[in-house]
């Protein structure tokens, strides 16, 4: 019986989901489980504010249910729902914010998030501390870039590499962590460019979401 992970981008934006896509796409194996990457069209345009993540997180944990795959990921850096869901499904559900931090945790001593509003990353700093990892994290810091701003790619990773450079030489980052999803194009000319490992989440998710299932296949 075939397996499957499905990617779930919570904003109704089909750019952002397609670029998650692209992201995960060398993770596709003829062998191993589809990875299938699809958009939540009762979504905002883009999850900016913590109205737009508390109010996703009742269409997107019925998306879930309804997607019934192996192992799932929800592809926004606020892990909306991510509690709710591991609750109320059976298989395993994976944050990617969370996937990421603990990703940097083996490449690396502290990480740095570039986030995209100065709002964003405040939420970033609490999760931190409520995933236990403040000690590792070296600073959020802002591109003062909406989601949808992300697709003009030479204005965002000008302010990539910028704010990239400050959490490397100012805040002490020796791994940065790409802080939203709707960023997925950028890790490899970014690490290129700063000479620092550069983490895609929605890749570190789907990575992880991939060793579940293998493990669960072994046992």
């Amino acid at each position: 019986m075939s397996r499957r992970i499905a990617i779930v981008n919570p904003n109704s934006t089909v750019a952002v989901t397609e670029g998650i896509s692209a992201a995960v796409d060398d993770l596709r194996r003829a062998d191993g489980p589809a990875i299938d990457c699809v958009t939540l069209g009762e979504g905002p345009p883009a999850i900016e504010t913590q109205d737009h993540i508390d109010g996703v997180v009742i269409p997107l944990l019925a998306r879930l249910k309804a997607e019934a795959a192996d192992a799932s990921v929800i592809a926004c850096f606020s892990d909306p729902g991510l509690a709710a869901a591991r609750a109320q499904m059976e298989k395993p559900v994976f944050g990617i914010a969370e996937s990421a931090f603990r990703q940097a945790l083996t490449l690396g001593r502290r990480f740095g998030i570039l986030a995209i509003l100065e709002a964003s990353a405040v939420r970033h700093r609490r999760y931190v501390a409520e995933l236990g990892l403040s000690a590792a994290l070296a600073e959020s810091r802002p591109l003062d870039l909406g989601v949808l701003d992300l697709q003009d790619r030479d204005r965002t990773f000008a302010r990539l590499v910028e704010v990239g450079t400050a959490l490397r030489d100012r805040d002490g980052a020796d791994v940065l962590v790409l802080g939203c999803a709707g960023m997925a194009g950028y890790p490899a000319d970014l690490a290129e460019s700063l000479g620092l490992p550069v983490i895609e989440p929605c890749r570190a998710a789907a990575e992880a979401a991939l060793i579940s299932l293998e493990g669960a296949q072994q046992a």
